[in-house]
């Protein structure tokens, strides 16, 4: 295959065509999330801190691709009917990556961090309901399209592997307390959760770097998880967000002790420099893109 033809090596972007399909998808069969036009404003808000941020930050390429994707996951999962939180959110969501750092990089997923501090903050917004997700058809389209999206990222091993912990938890359950079982097979069926699963948790950029560090932050995510939504009484599809905020600061933890190669968007070959490629190592310590 000539060079022509060769299919894009980042991921994101594969990532982004996903995220529309998924959007358009739901908008047009089961209108979850956002209503269109407060979601287009929320992604017009993410473009625009992005830039802005750039701007201030005199990071040499503003790339819009993460702040598109993590528009597109806001427009997808989060629900409010006031169009400023929804632009608040957008904001924070950005301005996460900016802001809190460490050692070039940024230590939560944007998306996570963003939808977690407006639920925290505010009663006005929550997640789009896990029953949208529960037909088969949308439950195989989201896996096979988090499959393609995770085979380009590398980084199915952090999904499988949460997806693996979090099922056997919630058959441990249902067994331990005499549920039938179509109790955890319908909660596995949460569109929400198939989101967080594919296209949150498995973030390259905020994930551990090695095998064996993403499979023991992925456990981790899923005990907190399901410990959280049992124990607090909170809705099935809240409990791995808020997990997941909770445990990323610790992915420094376990790189210390299990260390790896940071990863890369894409891969260049040593002849192939491009002017718009620049190396975390040479961002602000304060900028940089997901």
């Amino acid at each position: 295959m000539t060079d022509k033809f060769k299919l894009p090596q980042d991921p994101r972007y594969y990532q982004v065509a996903v995220l529309v399909a998924l959007f358009t998808f739901g908008q047009c069969s089961f209108a979850f999330g956002m209503s269109l036009g407060m979601s287009l404003v929320t992604l017009a808000t993410a473009l625009l801190c992005q830039w802005i941020c750039c701007l201030m930050l005199k990071v040499p390429v503003c790339d819009l691709r993460s702040p598109l994707i993590s528009g597109l996951s806001l427009c997808i999962l989060l629900r409010t009917n006031s169009l400023w939180l929804a632009m608040l959110a957008a904001a924070i969501t950005i301005a996460s990556k900016f802001v809190i750092r460490r050692r070039g990089s940024h230590i939560f997923n944007p998306t996570n961090f963003g939808i977690v501090v407006l639920l925290l903050v505010t009663d006005s917004v929550w997640l789009s309901p896990g029953q949208w997700g529960s037909g088969v058809l949308l439950a195989v389209l989201l896996t096979c399209s988090g499959i393609l999206v995770l085979n380009r990222a590398a980084r199915s091993d952090v999904t499988f592997g949460f997806l693996g912990a979090y099922i056997v938890l919630l058959f441990l359950r249902a067994w331990y307390l005499g549920d039938p079982l179509v109790i955890p097979l319908r909660q596995l069926q949460s569109g929400a959760i198939l989101i967080f699963a594919f296209f949150m948790i498995s973030d390259p950029k905020t994930t551990p770097q090695t095998r064996a560090g993403r499979l023991l932050f992925a456990g981790l995510v899923a005990v907190v998880g399901v410990g959280l939504q049992y124990n607090w009484y909170m809705p099935i599809r809240y409990g791995v967000f808020y997990a997941l905020a909770l445990m990323s600061p610790f992915v420094l933890l376990i790189n210390r002790f299990l260390p790896g190669q940071s990863y890369a968007w894409t891969q260049p070959k040593p002849e192939e420099e491009h002017h718009d490629q620049v190396p975390d190592t040479q961002l602000p310590v304060v900028a940089g893109n997901r």
